[in-house]
């Protein structure tokens, strides 16, 4: 790792390949700094945005940078090439983790066919034998579901009287949150360090560079990429990660039903299970969409919401990363954000939560080249863990399978708080959302051969882009 000081680049222009958010995709993540933070050199030259528009561009400080980091000008839509590492192993059928005891071995992935699920990157269907059980299992759990009408599309400028609505809880407008909701660590400069989206082709890459330097992360993955890439997600397992859910197909949450809630939840859950034998007591829902609707839904099928820091309606512990891709952030922004996400970590007296994404290239670039290599080398210090740990807890607490349930109630047991805070008024809130054990065979990625929007694994970022706009 080096370690100086650098300032923005030029980045050249890139080439489109999607229609730019309907919402932007998350939160602005920082104020702005004073004069004295930002870096002394000049701006770098404007970067062109996905609509041909100029981007503007940001002065930054960063204490270290991975020496084989590609270069900022190559990090930007549609100009980044390179391809997916293999994974460090593929894990056998039987195997179980070290890092944490009781785990039951993993499955026999033969069985776990793509037939046997849904639709990829759509909401299952409501009438499904699967999801009339898990609809059973929601009414009979005891939890009282809120009787709040879905949302429409648009968030907050089309929905003017759920904003007013200050009751159900929306974080998207007002960020409100309940006691339930986590959305910190409680050690001060504690990092708990998530990546959303995935399993996509470039996570072996990111976990390559977790196991180099020696940290993990919680992966919040979509139900539609494990049945995608099932070995991607064992290697996340098996490698000391937490996994938690982040739906089926990636929907704003409250604009769905409560049968479509459960269906998006249950189907996640269920695929997580099947390749991995455990099934998540954690969530995130993309977007950061959840009101007290979503909320009960998730409590009742045992799930513990987790968002990211936010200390008012433009203050949210967000990179920006994923629009790299979109070309509406340039690399330059990220780093800005990200500037700013650690001066603000020093004046809260908790840990906080980023949001950042593992699923294209430019953010895993931007993660393993930039932002965790100044993180390491954070003065003062930062712990660096996943979601799991930085809440005091083991990773056994972390799966309905190896959870000690006299000493850590699972979601539905009926500690359902209603107290809330909000920051930020009534602004729009957006966002997206060590080797393992076992025998090693041939090293892959695991993409099965009905692998929806990752039919084929396109080694130039351009081409991986334009077969992604269902998740944007």
């Amino acid at each position: 790792m080096k370690v100086a000081f650098l300032t923005a680049i030029t980045v050249p222009l890139l080439v489109a390949a999607h229609k730019p958010h309907v919402l932007p995709r998350q939160a602005t993540s920082s104020a702005t700094p004073s004069p004295a933070s930002a870096a002394s050199a000049p701006p770098a030259a404007a970067t062109p945005s996905a609509s041909g528009s100029v981007l503007p561009t940001f002065a930054y400080s960063l204490a270290a940078t991975n020496p084989t980091a590609a270069p900022l000008s190559l990090i930007s839509s549609g100009t980044l090439t390179s391809q997916t590492l293999a994974l460090s192993t593929t894990e056998a059928a039987g195997a179980v983790p070290t890092y944490f005891s009781n785990a039951p071995p993993l499955p026999d992935l033969s069985t776990v066919l793509p037939a046997s699920y849904p639709t990829l990157d759509k909401t299952p269907p409501t009438d499904s034998p699967e999801v009339l059980a898990w609809i059973a299992e929601v009414n009979a759990s005891g939890i009282a579901i809120p009787n709040i009408a879905p949302t429409v599309a648009g968030g907050c400028p089309t929905n003017a009287a759920a904003v007013a609505d200050t009751s159900r809880c929306w974080w998207t407008c007002g960020g409100c949150v309940r006691d339930t909701d986590v959305t910190t660590c409680p050690d001060k400069l504690t990092w708990g360090l998530t990546h959303d989206d995935g399993p996509a082709p470039f996570t072996p890459n990111l976990l390559a560079y977790l196991a180099q330097v020696n940290l993990t992360t919680t992966f919040f993955n979509v139900g539609s990429r494990v049945i995608s890439y099932p070995n991607t997600l064992r290697d996340e397992y098996m490698s000391g990660n937490q996994v938690a859910v982040h739906t089926w197909s990636h929907p704003f949450m409250t604009t769905l039903t409560n049968e479509e809630i459960i269906a998006e939840l249950g189907w996640t859950k269920k695929v997580i299970k099947d390749v991995l034998g455990v099934t998540p007591l954690y969530w995130r829902p993309p977007y950061g969409d959840i009101d007290d609707r979503v909320r009960a839904i998730g409590q009742a099928m045992n799930l513990i919401p987790v968002m990211w820091t936010r200390l008012s309606a433009t203050v949210t512990f967000d990179t920006g990363d994923f629009n790299i891709a979109g070309g509406t952030d340039s690399p330059s922004e990220v780093l800005y954000n990200w500037q700013n996400i650690v001066s603000n970590a020093s004046t809260i007296d908790t840990g906080f939560i980023v949001l950042e994404h593992d699923l294209f290239l430019q953010s895993v670039e931007i993660a393993t080249g930039y932002i965790l290599p100044a993180a390491l080398a954070n003065n003062p210090p930062l712990k660096i863990e996943p979601v799991i740990t930085c809440l005091h807890k083991t990773f056994n607490e972390a799966y309905i399978e190896t959870n000690p349930n006299a000493t850590n109630p699972i979601p539905n047991s009926g500690n359902n708080s209603s107290s809330s805070t909000t920051s930020g008024g009534g602004a729009q809130a957006s966002g997206s959302s060590g080797s393992g054990s076992g025998s090693a065979a041939s090293k892959t990625n695991g993409a099965v051969s009905n692998s929806g929007l990752f039919t084929a694994v396109g080694f130039v970022a351009l081409v991986f882009v334009s077969s992604l706009n269902l998740l944007l």
